[in-house]
């Protein structure tokens, strides 16, 4: 009987331990990937319910269905040319410092997981623009952009950031220098890159109308959202978000201490959320005098994008540093957005570009090689301590001129496909479409149909399905009645009527409900119309009642006074 080759079966056992090992470390970095990824893909939803709570009724539907199409025109542009110039091969190392050239379409290419990582990253830096030109945004001109930023502004910029071959992942080496772009999660490529955007769209496409007032003298009239609980909602899940946007950034997690890192990134981005909304609330407060909620937010985000760099390489103690900053930072762009009149409805640049900033610098000062540490060592007398703080210095000094080059890229890709729209008139929607809302007119579809609403008893005709005719149940004087027509009427036109009809005095001060007179004339047009088509009999049309003013009518008028002749010339000239 022969004798068993132990030694074969033994190194046989081996390979084969080996295999299942990579096999199972393969699949555990595809599932995190995949996992983190998904927790990402979530923010899109975040952005649609925070944006459409900070827009009127009137622009629901617009807002969301550019969210939607963010998802969607990102995909095909990345899939097409983004990831190829992003982290395709590049064999010519000149050439690989700007550009990759290679997996386009993704031929020849097997590593879906970081694609998808990848895509939804993509996603999230062309969804930011949306908020900036909320509510006067052509169609045409979203679609623009989206796919320039998916298909060639981000990628790029991550290709010198983060392919190996990129010149701003390469860095300078000199001596005891040596430099590299540090961004783990993406406060440059990402949020500075969209961040500049939206304040270059929102400068070219102007502010909404009634925005500003056009007397220096007076205070800006804000433009209130129509949902705070949406916005809060949207916060919420942008806030899951980033703990997955930051997390998932480390990309493997099957090595010793990779999970540690993990759990480190999402410890420091929630505590630098925390403080930079705590900083922010406080100083509104001392300020105003008012907890403001939706602020708060946007506070706590721009933290979360600034820890966005540096949250894997930084004591959590530090992010005292990147939430406090990122806090004022973002109080300041936003103040300053105002005095400058640029009009960004969801602080899209004082959030992305203010914390995309501050994350870079950040990271350079507070990281465990950073500014903070070197100075740190030299005091406590490392031999090297000049060495150190040459070396941290210089980091920074690198860390700026890559926020300068992720920002004049951004520009000068955008500024003249935002100039050639406006040139061509498609840029932004016209003044008529603006103030009467995109949904109708752009998608026909209200994002709240007032003739959804309500109990279906104010309809007096017959149910097709029944011989019955409840109209012998109305109270009398109202069973000759039907209502034939449904009037539709936005939200803001319903306010105006129950802000005029619940007047107690004419001494009160009515509120700005309307930008402008045409626009408050138009309202109390179709109130009546709508009130009127109520009635077969014209007689029956209630009229106001002011017997005691300080009693609450509830009647609408019938009539309109019409503005004098020179007036409504006036209006006019004013209106073109």
């Amino acid at each position: 009987m022969a004798t068993p080759n132990y030694t074969a079966q033994i190194i046989l056992l081996q390979q084969e331990m080996d295999e299942m090992k990579a096999d199972f470390s393969e699949n555990d970095n595809a599932f995190f990937l995949c996992s983190m990824s998904l927790i990402i893909f979530l923010m899109q939803c975040g952005f649609a319910f925070l944006e459409a709570g900070a827009v009127r009724s009137k622009n629901t539907t617009n807002i969301l269905i550019k969210n939607l199409l963010d998802s969607c025109i990102a995909i095909v542009g990345y899939w097409a040319l983004g990831w190829a110039l992003a982290f395709g091969d590049c064999p010519n190392d000149t050439i690989g410092l700007f550009v990759g050239y290679s997996q386009f379409f993704l031929a020849n290419f097997t590593n879906y997981p970081k694609f998808f990582f990848q895509y939804v990253f993509a996603a999230t830096s062309a969804t930011i623009v949306s908020g900036a030109v909320a509510e006067r945004c052509e169609f045409a001109n979203y679609i623009t952009y989206c796919s320039v930023i998916s298909t060639l502004v981000y990628p790029i910029l991550t290709h010198w950031g983060w392919h190996p071959k990129g010149w701003m992942a390469l860095g300078i080496t000199s001596g005891v220098i040596n430099t590299h772009y540090d961004d783990f999660a993406g406060s440059g490529v990402v949020h500075l890159c969209g961040g500049s955007i939206s304040f270059l769209a929102a400068y070219i496409i102007g502010p909404r109308i009634g925005r500003f007032p056009e007397d220096d003298d007076d205070e800006s009239d804000e433009i209130l959202g129509h949902s705070v609980p949406f916005a809060a909602l949207g916060g919420f899940i942008l806030m899951f978000g980033f703990l997955a946007f930051n997390g998932g950034s480390m990309a493997d997690i099957v090595k010793p201490g990779e999970g540690h890192i993990v759990a480190l990134a999402m410890v420091n981005t929630i505590l630098s959320g925390a403080f930079a909304a705590l900083t922010y609330l406080i100083a509104h407060y001392l300020y105003h005098g008012k907890w403001t909620l939706l602020l708060t937010i946007n506070a706590c985000l721009a933290g979360m994008v600034a820890s966005c760099a540096g949250c894997n390489k930084m004591e959590p103690w530090a992010c005292i540093w990147v939430g406090v900053g990122a806090g004022l930072l973002y109080l300041t762009l936003s103040k300053a957005m105002i005095r400058w009149k640029i009009d960004d409805p969801l602080d899209a640049f004082a959030v992305h570009a203010g914390g995309g900033f501050w994350g870079l610098t950040s990271v350079a000062v507070m990281g465990h090689d950073g500014v903070v540490y070197a100075i740190g060592n030299t005091i406590g007398g490392a031999t090297d301590g000049g060495n150190q703080v040459a070396q941290a210095f210089a980091q920074l000094g690198w860390q700026w001129v890559c926020a300068l080059a992720i920002v004049t890229w951004s520009v000068l890709w955008m500024w003249p496909i935002f100039a050639l729209l406006k040139k061509i008139g498609k840029l932004r929607v016209s003044a008529e479409v603006e103030i009467n809302g995109l949904d109708i007119y752009k998608h026909g579809e209200s994002a709240y149909p007032l003739h959804a609403y309500g109990h279906g008893w104010h309809d007096f005709e017959s149910a097709p399905d029944s011989k019955v005719n409840h109209s012998k149940h109305l109270p009398v004087g109202r069973k000759n009645r039907i209502m034939s027509v449904h009037p539709e009427m936005s939200l803001e036109q319903l306010a105006s009527v129950y802000d005029r009809s619940g007047s107690v005095g004419d001494s009160d001060q009515p509120k700005r409900l309307f930008m402008n007179q045409m626009e408050r004339r138009k309202s109390r047009m179709l109130e009546a119309n709508a009130m009127s088509n109520l009635y077969l009999d014209d007689n029956e049309v209630p009229e106001r009642k002011n017997t005691n003013p300080k009693s609450v009518s509830l009647q609408v008028p019938t009539t309109i006074v019409e503005a004098p002749e020179e007036e409504i010339l006036n209006t006019d000239q004013n209106w073109t």
